[in-house]
């Protein structure tokens, strides 16, 4: 006898589930309808939730500026919606990809990560534009000496300075004892005040760079779902702590360069509320709520309305309560775990413990418990969500943009338009 390690529910508590993930019969079925003549595999964004995600984003930042995280999107067309919509500024997740949004149109894109690409700061160092408005990130004294010689290299001249922003470590370091436990991403070797200003004055000395600004990336708080007691209170210990030291970080930079910086970037999806609420904080960053993939189903300073989903179709039903659907193996980046795999949206079916997501095809079962769930048939449309959000994009090479009962719209994504930034 054949045994799987799914698991499910019965179809009343399915309904109520996808509900309260916003992911209701009425949608799915809307979403079917209206890509009824396309084959599948293939990616839907509906712009009214879309439109309505980006409003709440702005509004949970209390009127602080935001600026939409490409890297979540992965689409430029909508990237330029989020902009249209309210959003200031483009945190990009390469130079390459900056400097290509830049001759797109796109102004004020703040790389969020360093970079080592020789080739892509020395084509910034000759892009006259892109001096202006892109703002590198850096963390280290090497990341400095490499646009430096970036610039030597080009003989720039009196072009623009490249401006530059650092990256302060946002975690949250607890002392127990004689140990120190580290809780969030090691993202930067800057944490203190003391380093910070070093590395500031260090910019502020050499020639053609200019200090634009400071990041503070909370990922322990803007990252993580609200699913335990213990992660809540790790969450508002985290903001009282960042909000003492942020302040004291950029008092300490202010005194080394004789100014205050123009930028402070702080936050995320899962902290605009709290980011946006330190007077110190010029702007915020979001992009994940855009499109609310798979993991932001436990957040609790929102609720989910996801915007984004893909479609594959039944190629086979090998037996009663099961059924193939072709594609699907889109894994979510982080820990290899459950959570990282797709969410079945279609209501009382599943992925199977055995196989998960396919590489070339994705097993299906019906839930347990879910016995009056509707079959699946050869040629039906199973919908899912990505656990995250602009990853999923990189699977495809267009996007169908759905409004109501029909495709109102079809672009292309980054890997549509012959982009690949890593």
């Amino acid at each position: 006898m054949t045994t799987d390690a799914g698991a499910g529910t019965n179809v009343d508590e399915a309904a109520r589930a996808a509900q309260e993930r916003g992911t209701t019969p009425s949608l799915l079925a809307r979403l079917t309808r209206a890509t009824a003549a396309l084959d599948g595999p293939l990616a839907v964004v509906d712009l009214d939730r879309f439109d309505a995600n980006a409003d709440e984003l702005l509004a949970r930042a209390g009127g602080v500026p935001v600026r939409v995280a490409s890297k979540s999107v992965r689409v430029r067309p909508l990237v330029a919606r989020a902009v249209e919509r309210g959003f200031q500024g483009v945190m990009a997740y390469s130079v390459r990809e900056a400097l290509w949004l830049v001759d797109e149109g796109f102004r004020d894109v703040l790389v969020g990560y360093p970079s080592v690409d020789h080739g892509a700061l020395a084509a910034l160092a000759r892009h006259e534009t892109g001096r202006r408005e892109v703002t590198l990130m850096v963390d280290d004294a090497a990341h400095l000496e490499l646009v430096r010689q970036a610039l030597a290299e080009a003989g720039a001249g009196d072009a623009p300075p490249v401006r530059v922003c650092l990256d302060v470590d946002a975690s949250l370091r607890v002392g127990l004892g004689l140990v120190t436990v580290h809780l969030g991403t090691r993202r930067s070797p800057l944490h203190d005040a003391r380093d910070v200003a070093s590395l500031a004055a260090r910019v502020a000395s050499t020639p053609g760079l200019a200090l634009r600004g400071l990041m503070f990336y909370e990922a322990q708080v803007a990252g993580m779902p609200d699913s335990s007691v213990a992660v809540r209170a790790v969450k508002r210990l985290s903001v009282r702590e960042l909000g003492e030291r942020r302040g004291e970080v950029v008092a300490a930079v202010r005194d080394v360069v004789g100014h205050d910086v123009e930028l402070v970037n702080s936050g995320g999806t899962g902290s605009l509320e709290t980011s946006s609420a330190d007077d110190v904080v010029t702007e915020v960053t979001a992009g994940s709520g855009l499109y609310v993939p798979g993991l932001f189903d436990e957040y609790r300073a929102f609720r989910p309305r996801p915007a984004a989903f893909f479609g594959l179709d039944v190629v086979r039903v090998p037996a009663p309560g099961w059924a193939t659907a072709f594609g699907g193996g889109y894994v979510a980046s982080g820990p290899a775990s459950r959570t990282r795999l797709p969410r079945v949206a279609t209501a009382g079916w599943s992925l199977t413990g055995r196989e998960g997501a396919g590489e070339v095809q994705t097993p299906l079962r019906r839930s347990r418990g879910a016995a009056g769930a509707p079959d699946l048939a050869v040629g039906d449309r199973v919908w899912f969500r990505h656990g995250k959000a602009g990853e999923a994009m990189e699977r495809f090479d267009r996007v169908h943009l759905v409004r109501g009962d029909e495709v109102v719209d079809v672009v292309p994504t980054y890997r549509g338009e012959g982009r690949s930034f890593g």
